[in-house]
């Protein structure tokens, strides 16, 4: 309980930062502009494979999963693209009081090529994952499935701000994060501060008020519609009831995205200076930077 209250204290004072900064929120908004657009433009050329090639055996089958990961790939390269600009606004933020974006635009730039390796490493997990998964319903393999990607996910959100704040690339993004776990630097921060359990609920009861109130509007359209206006009054009440669905999904994936990668900044620059702390040989302990120092203490 201690730890879910934690977290709900580092979303306040994450989204205080927002507040304050409102560039620090931007790309997480961005992103989901940018990948329902890039989603949208991927999917009909998977589904003309599909009608093309889905009875042509292995081969045919072999293009359209290709295909598929291509799509996961332009997804991920989306969402590192934009998480990176988070990253160093918060760092900004944090280290000089303003995230510019110029500046993020500028280390997106100088990075692309190094987000692109993380997003195939990413997509290659993926890929794992849905093997190992299979078609089957074996608790096992869904376990597994699930280790890899929970995993995966924990060690990219530790590697973008390496990559980031440190201009390293993917393999010395993955040294970091690894020395940084195997020294104990991050354990306290993660296991306290329950920011995913936060996330998960907010996301849960934002899905569910815009399930209820989307069939509630969609109903309520469809049943006072009648007569010659009938087909019209379904079609709207389905349309609008989606519509107000998807927008508290979006506010969900929002505050959960920007959340989260501020949550990972704060503890990557936390264990970086207890790292140089230690290299310099002071005893003195560490403080988390200032949002996390906040439910810490």
């Amino acid at each position: 309980m201690e730890s879910f209250s934690r977290g709900w204290q580092f979303l306040k004072q994450a989204w205080q930062m927002a507040s304050a900064d409102k560039d620090l929120i931007k790309p997480s908004i961005y992103t989901l502009f940018a990948g329902a657009v890039v989603s949208v433009i991927g999917i009909i050329p998977i589904a003309l494979l599909g009608m093309a090639f889905g009875n042509s055996g292995f081969i045919g089958q072999a293009i359209i999963v290709l295909a598929g990961a291509l799509l996961v790939f332009a997804n991920f390269i989306v969402s590192y693209i934009f998480s990176a600009m988070t990253v160093y606004l918060i760092y900004g933020y944090l280290s000089e009081g303003d995230g510019r974006m110029d500046k993020a635009w500028a280390i997106v730039k100088r990075d692309l090529f190094d987000l692109a390796t993380l997003a195939a490493a990413s997509t290659a997990v993926n890929t794992v994952k849905n093997m190992v998964k299979g078609k089957g319903n074996k608790g096992g393999r869904n376990m597994l499935a699930g280790l890899i990607e929970t995993v995966w996910t924990e060690a990219a959100y530790l590697i973008l701000p390496a990559m980031v704040i440190e201009d390293i690339d993917l393999k010395d993004g993955i040294k970091r994060a690894t020395q940084i776990i195997k020294e104990n630097l991050l354990l306290v921060g993660i296991s306290t501060v329950g920011v995913k359990a936060v996330t998960g609920l907010i996301g849960f009861l934002l899905g569910l008020a815009g399930a209820g109130l989307g069939f509630g509007l969609g109903y309520s359209i469809i049943y006072l519609a009648g007569g010659p206006t009938v087909t019209f009054g379904l079609v709207l009440g389905i349309g609008l009831g989606l519509l107000v669905f998807f927008i508290f999904a979006m506010i969900a994936t929002v505050i959960s995205t920007y959340t989260s990668t501020a949550y990972h900044t704060c503890l990557y620059l936390w264990a970086r200076d207890a790292e140089q702390a230690q290299a310099a040989g002071q005893s003195i302990q560490i403080a988390a930077p200032a949002p996390l120092a906040a439910v810490l203490n």
